[in-house]
C-alpha cells in the first residue's frame, strides 16, 4: 500500500462552467466527498481509494507546495507552474495534460489606447515623468516578458523592472514597475494602472471592463503535476491516477451510439461507417434473427452527419449515450 497526497484546485478549475474537477474525478470512478463545486472543504475524502489523501489547494500556492513536498501531486494550471519557475529551476514534473481549463495569459490596456503592441507602448512612454505601472498576479512571468521585449532592451538595457509583491521589493528600473494584484486585476486600470497582465479564456470579461488585449504571453491548461516527494511507488500510483483522469477527459469528446438495422443492410451500413471514419476499425455488430444492433463510439462533433447517413440507410431505435471513461 502506498499513501499519496493529492492537491485539488480551489477556484475556477472547479467551477461547473469551466473545469469542474470534481465531476472529472467522479467520471473517472472516484467517490469524492467535500469537493462539490461551491461547497469545497479543505479536507476532502476519496471514499473508494484509501491510498489517496486529498486537500484543497489555491492554484497560486500549489507549485510551492509541490516544491516543498507538502503535496505529492496536484492538478494545477501550467501558468502557475511557470510563474513559480521563472527565477529558478524547480523539481515539479508534469505527469500529463488534462485538456481542460484552457486559458491565455495576456497583456491588456484600455480599449481606447492607440498602441498595437508592447514595443509601441514602451517607445511612446519612455520619457514620461510618471512610472509605468503594470498590475498582475504573475509578477515573475510579467517581468520576464517585459525584459524580453526588444524596445525595452533598446531603451533600458538589462535594467530589471521594479517588482513589488506586498512588502517585498526588487529590481532597479523604477520607470517600469510590476505590482502584485492579488486578484481582480482588471479593476486596476480604472484606478490608474497603465497595463495589466491577467489570464482570460475568451476575453469577454476584459472587454466588459473596457480593456483590449495587447499581447499573449502564454497558453495554459490544467494538468496533473508531481512534486519532489513523488518518487518510486508514489509516481507509479500518480500515473495510474492520471490514466483514470485522462480516460474521463477523453470520454467527454465521444458519444456511444447504438442502433438497429435489418440484417440484409448490415454490410452496407458497416461499410458506410468505416469509409466515413465513423468508427475506429469496424463497428460492433450483435446479430439477431431479422435485425442486428450496431454499436459505434464516435466523436461528438461528427455525430449529426453520421445520424443523417444511418437514418437514410434504414437505422431505427437510435440511442445516443454519454461516455464516462475511454482509455485508449
Amino acid at each position: 500500500m502506498v499513501n499519496i497526497t493529492l492537491g485539488l484546485p480551489k477556484g475556477s478549475l472547479n467551477n461547473i462552467n469551466r473545469g469542474n474537477t470534481y465531476q472529472l474525478f467522479v467520471d473517472a470512478g472516484y467517490e469524492v466527498r467535500g469537493y462539490e463545486p461551491g461547497n469545497e472543504s479543505y479536507e476532502i475524502n476519496i471514499l473508494n481509494d484509501d491510498e489517496i489523501t486529498a486537500f484543497l489547494t489555491r492554484p497560486q500556492s500549489t507549485p510551492v507546495e509541490l516544491n516543498r513536498g507538502m503535496v505529492d501531486i496536484s492538478i494545477v494550471g501550467e501558468d502557475w507552474v511557470k510563474e513559480e519557475s521563472v527565477l529558478s529551476d524547480n523539481d515539479i514534473v508534469k505527469i500529463g495534460d488534462l485538456n481542460y481549463g484552457q486559458t491565455r495569459l495576456i497583456v491588456a490596456i484600455p480599449k481606447d489606447s492607440p498602441y498595437n503592441d508592447l514595443s509601441e507602448f514602451f517607445r511612446t512612454n519612455q520619457d514620461r515623468d510618471k512610472p509605468i505601472l503594470c498590475f498582475t498576479e504573475y509578477p515573475n512571468l510579467t517581468r520576464k516578458h517585459i525584459m524580453e521585449n526588444e524596445v525595452y532592451q533598446e531603451i533600458w538595457g538589462d535594467a530589471v523592472p521594479y517588482v513589488q509583491v506586498r512588502g517585498l521589493r526588487d529590481g532597479d528600473n523604477k520607470q517600469v514597475q510590476v505590482i502584485n494584484s492579488d486578484g481582480a486585476t482588471e479593476v486596476y486600470i480604472a484606478k490608474g494602472a497603465d497595463l495589466i497582465v491577467d489570464n482570460t479564456q475568451t476575453g469577454s470579461s476584459l472587454r466588459k471592463a473596457g480593456l483590449k488585449e495587447l499581447e499573449t504571453i502564454l497558453h495554459s491548461s490544467a494538468g496533473l503535476y508531481a512534486g519532489i516527494s513523488c518518487t518510486g511507488e508514489k509516481m507509479e500510483k500518480a500515473r495510474r491516477i492520471y490514466d483514470q483522469l485522462l480516460g474521463a477527459v477523453t470520454a467527454r469528446k465521444y458519444f456511444d451510439v447504438k442502433f438497429n438495422i435489418a440484417n440484409d443492410s448490415v454490410e452496407e451500413v458497416s461499410r458506410y461507417l468505416v469509409d466515413n471514419k465513423y468508427c475506429s476499425a469496424e463497428p460492433t455488430v450483435n446479430e439477431g434473427s431479422s435485425f442486428s444492433q450496431i454499436n459505434v463510439l464516435i466523436p461528438k462533433n461528427i455525430f449529426p452527419e453520421m445520424l443523417d447517413g444511418i437514418k437514410a440507410l434504414g437505422a431505427s431505435s437510435i440511442i445516443r449515450s454519454d461516455v464516462k471513461q475511454y482509455v485508449i
